[in-house]
């Protein structure tokens, strides 16, 4: 007999919250079988039979998830083993006894299934550095000696009680540089000296060399000072505190200490080079992801980048800034983020809740700060619905649309102040969501998408519960093709009857239009090779110049490229269906030859030439000179070749010396040699 689907097993928490069953079938479309008071002690053997019953257990508890894995384990359980947290996201609140809807989305969340990222394997052979001063920084390398092999080095030796046994390499210097990531570190030391065996009662170090080099997995760094990397806390294998911090100390301690062996690390990113806009020709268009990345893990590479995902974090700014998709983020990709949304805002809806507010956080700070916001204050409002992401930072305008199509009606996103290097592009972001929402006509109802750079709990509370967005009429999309795609059917969705179809966009939007000055243009189409989306195209055998609005991604390669400058972008968003089509942006009449009538440039290419060279330039002196210029390639060559005045023309041709001439100049009296350069 097959077994059950799934099973949701929800509790009480032994009273201390009401859930409302009837709302998360309602939801849920399943039953939730009865209220528990005690899962995790009392009636532990129900959870053990829905074990061996059902393919997939959801439990509605996160904080007893490794008793209720441990259990699952030693029964060699095979069944798919999820949780929610239903108590500090819903049911510890205020409004607990209304949160049946949110509860519903979040167990609808929890059974959506994204796409896993890629995997890369990363190994490291655990060699530590440790970088600090004083008697701390021996103390912490001593420690760690005990899990892994460690060397230290010194900025500052003093005070130091020399150790009894040399268990770790000690040297003195001063980091120069250093580059790298987890595994593979390479660090350039200057004032580098090694500890001298012979020391009694202080360290005595040896000669010592500027710009030695060394390497490690891991760096331990109690320096104290500035961070040896930007945006170090990206920087994997890379570890820092406070050396007066002890508790800081020990915590790094204990992290370093298991970074050894094979560890599997997200790519969170995909690159697709053949869109993207970065550059053509040495000419430069696009630098979004470059400006955005802050752990420096994007390079420029040719006409376009390269990522280095060992350095890369997973913060998503790049991906949510890179204008045609050509970088993606896959820690979940866009369409799962959106597909994730429209599940949990039908299942809220269909649960009888109203304009819901998607609450996106991160696994950390934010959900500790939710936590302590649940233990000892009001709780998050019913209709505010944390969604929990690696990086909210992940967030572009394309997916802030989608989760409003979806039916949410505003979008808060959490982040800490410690990822402040990460707010400038989202607040780009959410600037240019902010902009098309308002002529989209979902702009009147106050701001529907906030940023909180906040850890206090209180500061957070209090924001929220002050949310109020109305409802957004929104039908769902279909969140499948490139990043354009998606965005365009978000923005449909979400235009009313009243919005624009043209929408003024702010400088530096993605979308747009070129617009061009025709006196200037002589149809080169060195913009047409130039462009990385085909938005702009040239026409076979006709000197026309055509556009399609809807490829745009306002790069400005092609005004950096045109060498009359006779272009320039225009900023907005076109959402009428003529923007899916190619329009004529200009075009003239063909120049024909004079000589045999083909058609081979147009009549103001020819004009400005002749302008510029004829009577000036010694090939086209004179008039019938200057009419080379008005023939096609292959009749200016044949009239040049024809020309004895030209640049084909020979000199004449020598006459062949025959026997009669070598006697005639014997009987003159000429030797062959001078008879040779006489002639």
């Amino acid at each position: 007999m097959a077994k059950p689907g799934a099973k949701c097993l929800i509790c009480n928490c032994e009273d201390s919250m009401v859930p409302d069953l009837s709302a998360m079938e309602a939801g849920s479309g399943q039953s939730m079988g009865k209220l528990h008071h005690q899962l995790c002690r009392a009636e532990l053997p129900e959870f053990e039979a829905a074990l061996s019953e059902c393919e997939t257990v959801m439990v509605g508890c996160t904080q007893e998830a490794p008793l209720f894995a441990e259990i699952a384990e030693d029964q060699g359980s095979a069944a798919d083993l999820q949780f929610v947290n239903l108590r500090e996201a819903a049911g510890w609140s205020d409004e607990g006894d209304q949160a049946g809807p949110k509860m519903a989305a979040l167990l609808a969340g929890a059974g959506y299934r994204a796409r896993p990222a890629p995997l890369r394997e990363i190994t490291s052979d655990g060699l530590a550095l440790v970088i600090g001063a004083g008697q701390a920084a021996l103390e912490a390398a001593q420690l760690l000696a005990r899990d892994l092999p460690v060397s230290l080095l010194l900025s500052d030796d003093g005070g130091i009680v020399p150790p009894r046994q040399g268990d770790i390499a000690i040297y003195r210097g001063r980091v120069r540089k250093i580059s790298g990531a987890f595994g593979g570190f390479d660090l350039t030391v200057d004032g580098f000296a090694a500890l001298s065996p012979a020391t009694r009662s202080g360290l005595v170090f040896e000669a010592a060399q500027d710009g030695a080099k060394t390497s490690c997995a891991v760096v331990v760094d109690l320096t104290g000072g500035q961070p040896l990397f930007a945006a170090a806390r990206h920087r994997d294998g890379y570890l820092r505190a406070d050396p007066s911090d002890q508790a800081a100390v020990l915590r790094v301690v204990h992290e370093a200490s298991t970074l050894s062996g094979v560890f599997e690390k997200p790519l969170y990113v995909g690159y697709n080079s053949e869109i993207c806009a970065h550059s053509r020709s040495q000419i430069q268009g696009c630098s979004n992801c470059l400006d955005a990345c802050p752990a420096g893990a994007i390079t420029p590479l040719g006409d376009g980048v390269q990522i280095d995902p060992l350095i890369c974090g997973g913060c998503g700014s790049c991906a949510a800034r890179c204008p045609t998709g050509a970088i993606t983020y896959r820690y979940p990709e866009a369409p799962d983020l959106i597909g994730q949304a429209q599940v949990m805002a039908g299942a809220f809806q269909r649960a009888g809740g109203h304009a819901p507010i998607l609450l996106l956080h991160d696994g950390s700070e934010g959900a500790d700060v939710l936590a302590a916001m649940a233990r000892f204050s009001r709780g998050l409002p019913a209709r505010v619905v944390p969604l929990e992401l690696h990086a909210p930072s992940l967030l572009g305008h394309v997916e802030m649309a989608g989760v409003l199509a979806a039916g949410f009606a505003g979008i808060c996103i959490l982040i800490s102040p410690a990822r402040r290097d990460e707010l400038a592009p989202l607040e780009a972001e959410i600037a240019l969501a902010q902009a098309i929402l308002a002529g989209l006509g979902q702009g009147a109802e106050g701001a529907r998408i906030t940023l909180l750079c906040e850890n206090d709990p209180d500061m957070v509370e209090a924001a929220l519960w002050c949310a109020s967005p109305l409802a957004i009429q929104a039908r769902g999309i279909s969140a499948t093709g490139r990043k354009r795609e998606i965005a365009r059917l978000a923005f449909q969705a979400l235009r009313q009857g009243g919005g624009d179809q043209v929408i003024t966009l702010p400088d530096q939007a993605p979308y747009g239009r070129v617009g061009i000055d025709a006196e200037k243009c002589t149809l080169c189409m060195a913009c047409v090779s130039a462009c990385p989306t085909g938005a702009l195209m040239d026409t076979p055998g006709e000197p026309t110049l055509r556009f399609t609005e809807a490829a745009c991604v306002q790069c400005g390669l092609c005004a950096a490229t045109c060498p009359e400058t006779a272009l320039h972008l225009i900023p907005e968003l076109n959402l009428a269906p003529a923007a899916m089509e190619p329009r004529t942006l200009h075009q003239e009449a063909p120049f024909d030859c004079v000589s045999c009538g083909t058609p081979f440039a147009t009549r103001s290419v020819i004009t400005r030439i002749k302008t510029q060279l004829a009577g000036k330039h010694a090939m086209f002196a004179s008039p019938e000179k200057a009419r080379l210029i008005e023939m096609c390639d292959q009749c200016r060559v044949e009239a040049q070749a024809d020309d004895s005045d030209g640049p084909f023309a020979m000199g004449a041709r020598s006459r062949p010396r025959r026997t009669e001439d070598y006697l005639k100049a014997r009987e003159d009296g000429l030797s062959i040699e001078d008879f040779l350069i006489g002639d």
